[in-house]
């Protein structure tokens, strides 16, 4: 019986080693035919290129393995910054798909109609090659809020110059446990004594206030470096100083969020949807307002049924940030495994690590995904 029950998985678990095993000996020839020989010590050589955009130092005499570094932290940022943007984005269109008024739920339906029927590589082509190619160049540019520029270069802006920024970081993590302490202690008070407290408003006084106070008695100071325009050649200009913002991470970034935002969008709607019309009713009939009866009782259920498949758009975000590499935004695979395969030649050694890479950020997302739907699950006594 026993043998009945483990013998598919026995067999099934054989042949992955058998295939496994054939395609590594295929290679492993191929490799021997070659001359190449496998391993990771070129991760210590000097990469001898240069990367356009990095948020940590390197130059060229950096080693491959930093080079690897930078494009991940790339990846991760627009992948963390698209996300964001398309949660906050696919809420609002979700609810709005649902509005009684007629414009507003039409101009939504048209918003997720038009740009998820569009493929999201033309979408990318299009920020980058139509819309930001249509800016000015740095000496015709126009300022913004009277120190920022929005150039055929890309976006610059002050940047900002911490003292004792430990400090004021410290303080900012200790505020936010302080909010998530009170959070659960007001939803708690509410639960036993039916007593609802000025969450949104104490939980910002909080945030806010309490970092703040590092700049009256934690030494914490704050100043601005703004970019000023320098001549570079006889017709070329550019911008120093200040935090400069790609063009390429803009498009990325508007391209993946807009398209991502449409079928997150649906989620809510499903969601939202998916409650039954009685406990609307019923919470419209005690004195709910409209905001209530959405907040306190319709999105604590709907969410259950919006986070699984919200999950899903965020794996797709995350693994589709790799058509950055048709605009030359330096993400992972432009600058590990197009630019740093071409010159070692090491192409199972740095495709394996790409693929390790992806796949463990997508086990990442979804874990953190999966233990907050299992948080917010309504617990039944």
């Amino acid at each position: 019986m026993k043998l009945k029950k483990f013998l598919p998985q026995l067999l099934t678990l054989l042949f992955i080693v058998l295939i496994f095993g054939f395609f590594t000996m295929n290679a492993q020839e191929n490799m021997d035919t070659r001359g190449i020989e496998f391993g990771f010590g070129f991760l210590t050589q000097e990469a001898s290129f240069d990367i356009q955009f990095s948020l940590i130092d390197y130059d060229g005499s950096d080693s491959y393995a930093r080079a690897y570094l930078v494009g991940l932290l790339n990846t991760l940022l627009v992948a963390f910054i698209g996300i964001i943007l398309a949660t906050l984005l696919g809420l609002i269109v979700g609810v709005a798909r649902l509005s009684p008024n007629y414009l507003i739920r039409k101009t939504a339906s048209f918003y997720i109609e038009f740009f998820r029927n569009v493929p999201l590589l033309l979408q990318i082509f299009f920020w980058y090659f139509a819309a930001l190619r249509a800016l000015p160049m740095p000496q015709d540019a126009t300022m913004i809020l009277g120190s920022s520029f929005m150039t055929i270069k890309g976006f610059f802006t002050p940047a900002p110059i911490w003292t004792n920024f430990d400090v004021f970081f410290i303080t900012l993590i200790i505020a936010m446990i302080l909010v998530f302490f009170f959070v659960k202690f007001a939803k708690k008070k509410q639960e036993q004594e039916g007593k609802q407290l000025p969450v949104l408003i104490i939980s910002l006084v909080i945030f806010i206030g309490l970092p703040l106070l590092t700049f009256l008695v934690g030494g914490v100071d704050l100043s601005f470096s703004f970019p000023e325009l320098r001549k570079m050649s006889k017709s070329s200009y550019t911008f120093d100083g200040g935090m400069g913002i790609p063009p390429e991470l803009i498009a990325l970034t508007l391209a993946l969020t807009l398209y991502t935002a449409t079928f997150i969008a649906e989620n809510v709607r499903a969601g939202i949807q998916g409650i039954g019309k009685g406990q609307k009713e019923a919470a419209a009939s005690i004195g709910l307002t409209p905001s209530q009866v959405l907040k306190l009782v319709i999105m604590p259920q709907a969410l259950r049924i919006i986070i699984p498949p919200t999950t899903n758009q965020y794996l797709n975000l995350t693994k589709n940030s790799s058509l950055a590499a048709a605009i030359a935004y330096p993400d992972l695979v432009l600058v590990f495994a197009g630019t740093a395969m071409m010159q070692t030649g090491k192409a199972i050694e740095i495709v394996g690590i790409t693929m390790a890479t992806y796949l463990t950020i997508s086990i990442a997302i979804s874990l953190l995904m999966n233990w907050y739907n299992q948080r917010i699950a309504i617990k039944e006594k």
